[in-house]
């Protein structure tokens, strides 16, 4: 990491949402006032998992959070660190004066009306904007956002998520939900009913939006993209396990993906994942969903 100056966003930032979106906005006004670097600093695993023992189900992987920061928000650095031991007992002044500023030199910190830090959660905005007053350095507390006179939460949106409810959850992300993977052999049965797919598995306690068929976008690394119908569930028609996948029909796409990194953007839910009496049958109504995905994306364009 470079010794440059930087305006540096708090925060963990799960789903990068219009309530984070308030925060790393003000952050790169504020570095480019400056002439210098804007960054966020967060952590790798979410402290509450290191501290509990229990995993925490989360919207993004680290790398979707990263890539959300910098593509959605032109963050220029984004500071992802493991929170371990040395972290978990840092008092929250020794953060700011031993960490933030003499590690990653800030001169600017932006936070959230409810960011805790530092040993125990006993830093509190108020503190850090005091703190930051006495050492001389540049200090916002951004209020909260509210859509529809809802509160925007990673908590909420996870919730819907989980509930397959993704046109709700970009409401408050302020984008699609996405899945980035890489592409791994299927049973390849799509290519045998001439509706060839791509399959991920989800990585660890990182939320998939709820069983069932959606209208969905694969975005590829070189930048190009296609509509498709994603499938999240277990493939009840043509698989007897319980493995969960993502897999998507990429709209006049031909070509072999395996072993690349694709991006899922989730846009609408279609339907519940149904066990149908034959592949013919799965076929059609996959056909339909498909009309739905072209129909969906002609509207927007």
């Amino acid at each position: 990491m470079s010794i440059q100056p930087k305006v540096i966003a708090l925060g963990f930032f799960d789903g990068v949402h219009l309530g984070h979106g308030a925060l790393l906005r003000r952050t790169v006004e504020e570095a480019k006032r400056r002439g210098v670097r804007s960054a966020v600093f967060t952590w790798a695993q979410p402290p509450k998992e290191v501290v509990t023992g229990v995993p925490v189900p989360l919207i993004n992987s680290p790398e979707d959070r990263a890539w959300l920061a910098k593509s959605l928000y032109d963050i220029d650095d984004v500071i992802m660190v493991p929170f371990n031991k040395e972290m978990m007992t840092t008092s929250w002044e020794d953060f700011v004066t031993e960490i933030l500023i003499k590690r990653y030199h800030a001169v600017h910190l932006v936070a959230g009306h409810d960011h805790r830090f530092g040993h125990k959660n006993q830093g509190t905005p108020e503190l850090l904007k005091s703190k930051c007053a006495e050492l001389g350095l540049g200090c916002d507390i951004i209020p909260e956002v509210t859509v529809g006179g809802i509160t925007v939460s990673s908590t909420y949106i996870r919730r819907l998520v989980s509930l397959g409810q993704v046109e709700r959850a970009m409401e408050y992300l302020g984008h699609p939900h996405i899945l980035t993977q890489t592409v791994r052999h299927g049973r390849r049965i799509g290519h045998t009913i001439g509706i060839p797919t791509v399959n991920l598995v989800p990585p660890p306690h990182v939320l998939v939006p709820g069983d069932g068929v959606y209208i969905a976008r694969v975005c590829l690394m070189d930048g190009s993209s296609y509509a498709a119908v994603t499938n999240v569930g277990t493939r009840p028609t043509v698989n007897n396990g319980s493995d969960l996948t993502v897999e998507s029909w990429m709209l006049d796409f031909d070509g072999d993906l395996y072993g690349q990194s694709i991006r899922v953007e989730f846009y609408k839910r279609l339907r519940d994942e149904i066990r149908f009496d034959s592949l013919d049958a799965l076929k059609a109504e996959i056909q339909r969903n498909a009309d739905d995905a072209r129909a969906y994306f002609a509207s927007k364009a």
